[in-house]
């Protein structure tokens, strides 16, 4: 078998989808793609499938080692988003020739479902609050809110931490103990009230604390442990074992969150969640991105013993008007019940892409773009 050729998909709402084909008339399909910077990897895929044209898309391990090592300049979110979708593709052509889903490639599945959550993205707090009671009434178990409204300097008001609390104690007083949540700060906090937040958000039990600093700031994380029991998540933007190598040694990480979208794919997150259970470190990957990606994260955490809940963009709201599950024709493959996923079973990532939708979409494109973000005195925000 031998791959020969390749085509790329830019379709909304923020989405890069890449469908890799052989000689054997078998198609396999990834998502390359960092948000914001989709055309950027679409040049890095471009440039990367040039080194395996013609090669046997069932040698998975050789040609990403030809893609990461063979070549001066390695790593960073461009490159790795660029060879995890390219690994996708070569998994799914590899499952589907065998006639069985990815995972069984990988060892078995440990698990039939797996946990997903809810992302309350919804604001003012009221709307937030009722984000939570239907996430509740839809059988969700867990959810996800942003643990700020507002940008947060170096060192700020604690008026600003008062309010961060005040929310989260509003969606907690709204379901109860019915909906773990997680809480994410996006890295938009530095240490200094990143400590001050991770004590006083303790008597509203989370289930974690989401990049309380950016991970460039890693160091900073053994601190903010000192201040809080609550278990540090982090690592979405942290893009193969290499960069996880530290933190893990480190022991200030409860939970690793690599995208199989961005951390150079399944090949690279099966080794990068299978260093994390030797620190006893769970595993929860990130996925607010698309079909492709998150049925690529589920044939991952049906092998790894540590994965314990998934993120989805289903049910996010800022999806605009697209559904995400209009992109496959087997949607019922991501029926969400009592809050879990089931495991696709079909062969390679065990969705079956509806090819002319994507080809419809991919003539709308789409040109998503993060906001720039501002403090009251101008000076630019974290985003």
């Amino acid at each position: 078998m031998k791959i020969t050729g390749f085509e790329l998909f830019k379709v909304r709402p923020r989405w890069l989808f890449l469908k890799v084909d052989t000689d054997a008339g078998i198609s396999g399909w990834g998502e390359p793609v960092i948000e914001g910077k989709a055309d950027t990897v679409r040049t890095a895929v471009e440039e990367l499938m040039g080194r395996i044209m013609g090669g046997d898309p069932r040698h998975i391990e050789e040609h990403w080692n030809t893609l990461y090592r063979d070549g001066f300049y390695r790593g960073g979110p461009i490159l790795m988003s660029a060879m995890a979708g390219i690994d996708q593709a070569l998994w799914d052509i590899k499952g589907k020739a065998l006639d069985v889903p990815i995972y069984e490639l990988l060892g078995g599945k440990t698990r039939d479902t797996i946990k997903v959550y809810s992302p309350l993205e919804r604001e003012p707090l009221e709307d937030l609050v009722q984000a939570a009671r239907d996430a509740r009434d839809a059988g969700f178990t867990a959810a996800k809110m942003n643990g700020c409204a507002e940008q947060m300097q170096i060192i700020d008001s604690h008026q600003k931490i008062d309010r961060a609390i005040h929310r989260v104690a509003a969606v907690r007083e709204a379901v109860g103990d019915a909906l773990d949540i997680g809480i994410d700060f996006h890295g938009r906090l530095h240490k200094p009230m990143a400590k001050v937040l991770a004590k006083e958000l303790e008597p509203f039990h989370p289930m974690f604390i989401e990049e309380p600093v950016l991970p460039e700031h890693n160091d900073a994380l053994r601190e903010i442990a000192r201040h809080s029991s609550i278990p540090i998540a982090t690592g979405e933007r942290m893009y193969s074992r290499w960069d996880f190598k530290s933190l893990l040694a480190d022991g200030v990480v409860d939970i690793i969150q690599p995208d199989v979208s961005h951390a150079g794919g399944i090949t690279e997150c099966k080794k990068i969640f299978s260093m994390a259970e030797a620190y006893d470190v769970a595993a929860a990957p990130h996925c607010p991105i698309g079909p492709i990606a998150l049925a690529a994260c589920l044939q991952v955490d049906a092998c790894c013993y540590n994965a314990f809940i998934q993120e989805q963009s289903i049910t996010s709201i800022y999806n605009d008007d697209i559904d995400l599950l209009d992109y496959l024709t087997n949607r019922e493959v991501f029926d969400i019940k009592g809050g879990q996923l089931q495991i696709p079973t079909g062969p390679g990532l065990g969705i079956e892409m509806n090819e002319d939708y994507v080809r419809e979409m991919a003539t709308q494109s789409h040109e998503w773009k993060n906001p720039t973000w501002r403090h009251q005195d101008g000076s630019i925000a974290e985003w």
